[in-house]
């Protein structure tokens, strides 16, 4: 679509004047050339800027659009409902057709992980609401209505609502909102690369982690902790992917002392890193997931909390009323987005899209890791399925840390822009999570723009 200079500009000019964005300061749009990336057209795992500039999309739209930006199956089934009934509520009394199907797609779907029941919502931020809500009634229904307290990982992101705020292990996402949801607690996270304990040991850092979750959970008083929250791969924290011994750990901690699991499965859910579910990947149960992103590969909005068969029953089995969900949302298993759902889940099974990344993924990450002995600012690139990290430092051999105030991470992730890449930057992390349809031959373009993009800034 062809559009002027003049409309461009004003574009521009009203995106610093009316939008605020998420994660951003206002005043930043405001400042000369602070204005974003305006994407205005999208296909396959392509996407064009206002001004015309084609690029590849490294960022899956954010960890989102796995199907990429064309799927017509999609596509034709959010036209077929926006037809048949666009909006109808699913509060108590109402429901539609596609909730209903959606929600015995998603058991099914996780029935072999234990799952008997769904909550849909919004999105991820809502899935972890909801998750942290179902745990605390869940324990009130079996006469335990001390076990309030959650425990979670540092690095780790939980979205940005009250509750998931709290359990966040950053503080950048709490600080401007404290004092936030009392009786949260975080544990170190199992992180190769940077720990803690100073062990360089995989195997003995997810013990010494596991270890440490139990004395948390024993000092508390098992009695008064809910739930433990972690990501099976941290995502926004930097792609920490934990060892194979670790997740197994946790199941036995958590089920040692009666503390429920819930995975946030919000980016690491339908296929991204390499199973149809982070969880599976270190064949462990969890008794709550946080689901979105990737269920309606980001065509529109949801979310969605997937219950155990274990606290279904104890909800199954209340005869007080006390197991009435008040919690919910206008919109939650809207038409549109069930729609757009259940053909995302049809495509991701009949493709085995998960097994397409577990088998394509090593081609990324050797290819990527090669950066740690060529490039001299680059430390660390980890990553499993289509979900990698640049770890960009001062000083590789010591991990000395890059400035807070440095722009080198900025300036990389332009060079890929003017070169036709499209990567995020979080702090000093640059972020990659392609769309899981993407070609080897675009994974080449992806690793070649890289590679030049940062011997450019290495040799300015």
């Amino acid at each position: 679509m062809n559009r002027s200079a003049d409309l461009v500009a004003e574009l521009k000019r009203d995106n610093a004047q009316f939008l605020w964005h998420p994660m951003a300061h206002p005043k930043a749009m405001k400042a000369e050339g602070g204005h974003p990336d305006i994407i205005a057209r999208g296909e396959g795992c392509w996407v064009w800027d206002i001004d015309g500039h084609k690029l590849l999309d490294g960022v899956a739209g954010l960890w989102s659009s796995n199907l990429g930006h064309s799927c017509k199956p999609v596509r034709d089934a959010i036209v077929a409902q926006l037809d048949e009934l666009p909006f109808f509520n699913t509060f108590a009394g109402t429901t539609h057709p596609r909730a209903i199907e959606l929600s015995r797609a998603v058991v099914e779907l996780m029935r072999e992980d234990g799952v008997a029941a769904v909550m849909f919502s919004n999105g991820g931020s809502d899935a972890v609401e909801g998750a942290l809500k179902i745990a605390r009634q869940f324990h009130k229904l079996r006469d335990q209505g001390e076990r309030t307290k959650f425990i979670s990982m540092r690095q780790g992101y939980h979205g940005v609502h009250f509750g998931g705020a709290s359990v966040n292990g950053n503080p950048r996402f709490r600080r401007a909102y404290e004092p936030l949801l009392p009786g949260c607690f975080q544990i170190d996270t199992p992180w190769l690369y940077r720990n803690a304990f100073g062990c360089d040991d995989e195997t003995r850092l997810a013990e010494l982690v596991a270890a440490q979750l139990e004395r948390e959970i024993v000092f508390q008083g098992p009695d008064t902790v809910a739930a433990f929250i972690a990501e099976p791969i941290q995502g926004a924290g930097g792609v920490i992917v934990p060892p194979a011994n670790f997740w197994p750990l946790v199941r036995e901690v958590c089920s040692r002392h009666g503390v429920l699991l819930i995975a946030d499965e919000v980016v690491t859910g339908f296929g991204r890193g390499g199973a149809m579910f982070g969880t599976r990947l270190w064949n462990v149960k969890a008794d709550l997931w946080c689901l979105a992103k990737g269920i309606s590969s980001g065509y529109v909005p949801l979310g969605a909390t997937a219950i155990s068969q274990a606290i279904a029953d104890a909800f199954d089995a209340d005869a007080s009323g006390a197991g009435q969900l008040m919690h919910g949302y206008t919109y939650s298993a809207h038409p549109v987005a069930a729609a757009a759902a259940l053909a995302t889940l049809k495509v991701l099974v009949e493709q085995d899209i998960p097994g397409r990344v577990a088998r394509i993924a090593p081609l990324l990450q050797d290819r990527l890791r090669r950066l740690e002995r060529r490039v001299p600012f680059v430390g660390n690139v980890r990553g499993k399925g289509l979900m990698l990290c640049v770890e960009m430092v001062a000083d590789p051999a010591t991990k000395a840390p890059l400035a807070k105030t440095s722009d080198l991470p900025a300036r990389v992730a332009r060079a890929c822009y003017r070169r036709g890449l499209m990567v995020r930057v979080s702090g000093a992390n640059m972020i990659l999570s392609p769309p899981l349809v993407i070609s080897e031959a675009e994974l080449d373009f992806l690793c070649s723009t890289l590679e030049a993009a940062c011997d450019e800034v290495a040799a300015a």
